[in-house]
């Protein structure tokens, strides 16, 4: 399509879709047009794509999360009229990036879980695999943050509440779900047992698709959005029945409720109940919808499912897929026990995310077995049985029963129901995995050793380099050629310029016009001004004890002693800049946003220490804002206590865009560092091994650090007396927490090599050239990193898909 043609369609389609001519169009209408222009492009290859899947293995990815961000950039660059969009909207008198702009980040996810997905998505549809991802069409994502006075506040994100021109509504593939009711066991004549459900509460799932684009290649696969509705209001005799008319309302709007929000507080029951509603809607309609389109187009039975389908379950979120499959199996369609188990255990695959107890999900049993009770006495009967295998076939495992048992202590355990009806478990990072089979898992690894394997994150290149950082993906292709974007692996060719300073001076002068652009944005959003020639040190991810921020926050408040000290202090200018969300009812991580903005205030406007120090807390980070931030950094902290951090997928990221990181030996940090080398990563602290070996034996004691480091008695005493806020008790948590809970994620016990690192830091960046030459190695091997990478592994060890 050359840009002449663009052009046309863009003031045709104005006038016909929008009413409009050019004269007249905002950035919105302009949104709206080049959106259907990409519509009319990829619909053709969308529908010849899933036809001729029809005969191919699949995979459908299950996850409560896929956080795609906005997606008309990325559509245009991977149907390749993305330069053409540019000058045609230039043509026409519009900037390119004020109409991308015009798109709502979509809230269909949360962090790191959600992205991964989107990347998996991405690379499945430019690999040519036939793989789907399956998931919910939130009205209202997590939430969107304010910061008020240095305080998250947190308001609804209605993101749909303007027409989203990428999903189409298939209301003719809608399924039913059944929550609650009665299930009556019957004999038939034959042996075998029947099942019937009364007075269940039923729940239509519509769903909506949208395009997954492959890059250049014609493939479009499908991201299916399953949206809760009520079937329709009763009408009949409403002046008689009044009180039964608002009941019905009631009623339909705690069905909608389903599809509401992502992630409802689970802290009282109703939201509670409200999760599992959530998780086994996703569930059972995408599995009626996978079950329907196999006999759809496969003449065998369903004995053979396994052949054409995979179901990868993201996270335990999605483990009742297990007996829901099951149900269908048995109930439905008539299958025995052991043989609808067999078909199961051979579709089902799970991808675990933690190792961080709190997060392996348990219901209570009594909530499944009202909400679900056909479910529940399918996953008692996997216990049963599951259990009684390892009374008669592992004795010396008989009295771990209770911690492996799917249902113990009056709680349905999602992980362990995960493990045992899945093929396969995968961890994400080398540490990660190791982690499950060592320790948080050994006894699972023990029954089923050849199930753990490792798959290591992956991030889309094309979106975290070619189209965020379209700078530095044009001097890279002028070096090595194109064919980096088809395959990543070949950045490593980068390698050959780690020492021509031509090509080093490049390097710097894209990160610096970056540092540029993104210091205007913060300038516009913030009012704050910081030094574009600082150090740019950057922290973005979701708000959490183990990722600690906090230790970040001590840094800079140590610097600030210092300058206070001594303002002559000779330190290169720095700025600190934050992006991250704490769940709403996590007070201690809403009390690290309050005093990291609280240390904004008090370090930007200290005219004492000459601008030498800025921090910058960005409210509501999304997907949007790191495609900003990420091109910027210099430094990326990756600060997770080690042990904590599965993987980590901004590493990545900002590796790939040539930032260095500041890390601990903690998820793909280690990959990392074996890849670039100890020169060119700055890593810190305790290791895994020393953080597992402190939980069991004891032996650190926070109040010893406390009572010999100067350093960091002054920071902890600044807070218990009130000089961060505006009242003496204001952080009084944080102190408590590090002194009488005996600091759990070693915030004190990695200070000083912490800030031992950034003094290296310091020096590093003074030479110029040799901190870009040890970006420019980063980004070489960052290709490792690309989820091509890594659905590729999946492909072929675990799914065994061929590729289209």
């Amino acid at each position: 399509m050359t840009t002449k043609r663009l052009v046309d369609q863009i003031t045709k389609k104005l006038k016909t879709e929008r009413g409009k001519d050019i004269k007249s169009a905002s950035n919105k209408d302009l949104y709206y047009v080049i959106t259907s222009v990409v519509n009319d492009v990829v619909n053709g290859d969308w529908m010849v794509t899933q036809d001729k899947y029809k005969k191919k293995k699949q995979v459908y990815y299950l996850s409560m999360e896929f956080l795609v961000g906005r997606l008309l950039e990325s559509n245009l660059l991977n149907s390749g009229i993305l330069e053409r969009a540019n000058e045609a909207l230039l043509k026409l008198g519009f900037q390119p990036q004020q109409v991308y702009e015009q798109e709502h980040d979509a809230g269909l996810g949360n962090g790191g879980l959600g992205r991964l997905a989107a990347c998996f998505l991405d690379s499945l549809a430019s690999l040519k695999y036939p793989g789907h991802g399956c998931g919910i069409r939130y009205r209202y994502g997590l939430f969107e943050q304010r910061i008020i006075h240095g305080h998250q506040i947190e308001l609804p994100d209605y993101w749909l509440k303007e027409e989203y021109p990428w999903e189409t509504r298939k209301i003719d593939q809608a399924v039913e779900i059944h929550f609650g009711g009665n299930v009556h066991m019957h004999e038939k004549n034959d042996g075998t047992l029947e099942f019937k459900y009364e007075n269940t509460d039923k729940v239509m799932a519509v769903p909506y698709d949208i395009p997954i684009i492959g890059y250049r290649n014609n493939i479009v696969n499908s991201l299916r959005l399953w949206s809760a509705e009520s079937t329709e209001i009763d009408t009949d005799h409403l002046t008689s029945q009044t009180d039964h008319y608002y009941h019905q309302l009631d009623h339909k709007h705690s069905i909608e409720q389903i599809s509401g929000f992502l992630y409802p507080d689970d802290s009282h029951f109703e939201g509670k109940t409200l999760r599992i509603k959530q998780q086994y809607f996703l569930v059972s309609a995408s599995i009626q919808h996978i079950i329907k389109e196999y006999k759809k187009n496969n003449r065998r039975s369903l004995k053979y499912l396994p052949d054409k389908v995979v179901i990868q379950i993201n996270d335990t979120h999605p483990s009742l897929a297990i007996p829901e499959l099951m149900r269908i199996l048995m109930d439905q369609e008539r299958y025995g026990w052991d043989e609808a188990w067999k078909i199961t255990t051979s579709v089902m695959a799970y991808t675990n995310h933690t190792t961080l107890s709190e997060a392996l999900e348990k219901w209570p049993k009594g909530m499944i077995k009202d909400l679900l009770p056909r479910i529940y006495m399918i996953i008692d009967e996997i216990n049963e049985r599951f259990c009684k295998g390892i009374w008669f076939d592992y004795p010396e495992l008989r009295d771990k029963i209770p911690a492996l048992a799917i249902i113990a202590d009056d709680q349905v355990h999602m992980a362990r129901l995960a493990i045992v009806g899945s093929f396969s478990i995968n961890g994400v990072a080398r540490i990660h995995t190791e982690i499950l089979k060592k320790k948080e898992m050994k006894d699972f690894y023990y029954l089923f050793p050849k199930r753990f394997n490792n798959k290591t994150n992956g991030i889309t290149h094309r979106r975290w380099l070619l189209q965020v950082n379209p700078n530095l993906a044009k001097l890279v292709t002028d070096v090595i050629g194109p064919k980096w974007i088809q395959r990543p692996n070949d950045l490593i060719g980068l390698l050959r310029y780690t020492k021509d300073s031509s090509f080093l001076e490049k390097i710097g002068q894209v990160k610096n016009e970056n540092k540029r652009i993104l210091a205007d944005f913060i300038h516009d959003r913030t009012g704050i001004t910081i030094d574009e020639n600082s150090i740019y040190d950057i922290q973005i991810k979701r708000l959490h004890e183990y990722k600690r921020q906090l230790l970040n926050v001590f840094h800079i408040l140590h610097l600030y002693n210092e300058l206070k000290d001594n303002p002559s202090l000779d330190i290169t200018p720095r700025t600190f800049i934050f992006g991250a969300k704490a769940a709403p009812s996590y007070h201690l991580a809403k009390e690290v946003i309050k005093l990291i903005n609280q240390v904004a205030s008090i370090v930007n406007n200290d005219k004492d220490i000459r601008g030498k120090l800025k921090v910058v807390f960005l409210e509501n980070y999304n997907v949007s804002l790191a495609e900003k931030l990420i091109p910027a950094a210099d430094i990326s902290e990756q600060i997770s206590t080690a042990s904590k951090e599965a993987s980590g997928t901004g590493n990545m990221k900002m590796m790939m865009n040539g930032a260095l990181t500041v890390g601990t030996l903690d998820g793909a940090n280690i990959e990392i560092r074996d890849f670039v080398g100890n020169n060119n990563i700055f890593i810190f602290g305790l290791n895994a091994d020393q953080v597992l070996d402190y939980y069991q034996n004891g032996g650190y004691i926070a109040r010893d650090i406390y009572n010999t480091d100067d350093r960091v008695k002054r920071i902890l005493d600044q807070l218990n007396e009130g000089a961060f806020g505006s009242q003496e008790i204001e952080y009084k948590d944080i102190y408590y927490n590090i002194l009488y809970h005996n600091d759990p994620y070693f915030v004190l016990k990695d200070f000083d090599p912490y800030l031992e690192i950034h003094e290296l830091v310091e020096q590093a960046y003074r030479d110029k050239n040799a901190w870009n030459a040890m970006s420019v190695t980063n980004i070489a091997h960052s290709g490792k990193f690309s989820s091509d990478r890594t659905i590729q592994e999946y492909a072929s060890e675990i799914w065994k898909l061929k590729k289209y």
